[in-house]
């Protein structure tokens, strides 16, 4: 059985959105960044990055939410465009979301939220950048159902795990510049499938504070 190491955050929450939506039994395997179990050396040993998502497939490791998605994709034949000549379409909006949408709301997030002292600059950049990246998927959306056209994919669900973030990366009103956006994200969000993926962090125990030991672990960077 497929071994799944998650925790609550948007990159693995997409991961198990594609694992409930396609009906894939797994083994579930809580790290809880928090306490810092991602620095364990048997999870070091699977993902040197020391991140989550990951996933253990028989001899096969995949680590990193997008590279999930897409080997489950083309193991099952699910949640993949109905064309071949969409591929390209596929995977550039895949990376799009790889390379830009999630790095820049976590930065966003961080410089938002948690850094210790607060940087203007950085601050307004990462919000920014996260505006604009979530501006031209909403853009995208204004003339068909779904990123890859008629068709729900695993870029749809990519997006899902952070679109569900919007207020906490860019304010409780940033809903209201995304109507198209926002469609997707209700009609995805309101699927059985969506309620399981969010409600699985809360099967485990995870730590909830955010205290000092918390930001020991998650922002190691500061001790440096």
């Amino acid at each position: 059985m497929l071994k799944f190491y998650f925790n609550g955050s948007p990159n693995p929450t997409k991961v198990a959105l594609f694992l409930e939506e396609a009906g894939l039994p797994f083994e579930p395997a809580p790290i809880d960044t928090r306490k810092g179990d991602q620095f364990a050396p048997e999870f070091l040993k699977i993902n040197p990055n020391g991140k989550v998502p990951v996933i253990v497939d028989g001899e096969t490791i995949v680590f990193d939410s997008n590279a999930i998605l897409l080997y489950l994709a083309e193991k099952t034949g699910k949640f993949l465009p109905a064309t071949p000549s969409s591929r390209g379409e596929l995977l550039s909006w895949l990376m799009l979301a790889a390379t830009g949408l999630g790095p820049f709301c976590g930065q966003a997030v961080h410089f938002k939220h948690f850094a210790p002292e607060k940087v203007l600059y950085a601050h307004k950049r990462y919000q920014y950048e996260a505006h604009r990246h979530f501006s031209v998927l909403n853009d995208r959306l204004a003339d068909r159902p779904y990123i890859v056209g008629d068709v729900y994919t695993i870029v749809d669900m990519d997006v899902w795990g952070w679109a569900r973030m919007i207020p906490f990366v860019l304010g409780d009103d940033a809903w209201s510049k995304y109507p198209h956006l926002k469609r997707l994200f209700d009609e995805i969000d309101a699927r059985p499938a969506a309620a399981r993926a969010k409600t699985l962090k809360d099967r485990h125990p995870f730590k909830p504070e955010m205290d000092d030991e918390a930001r020991s672990h998650m922002f190691k960077h500061l001790a440096a």
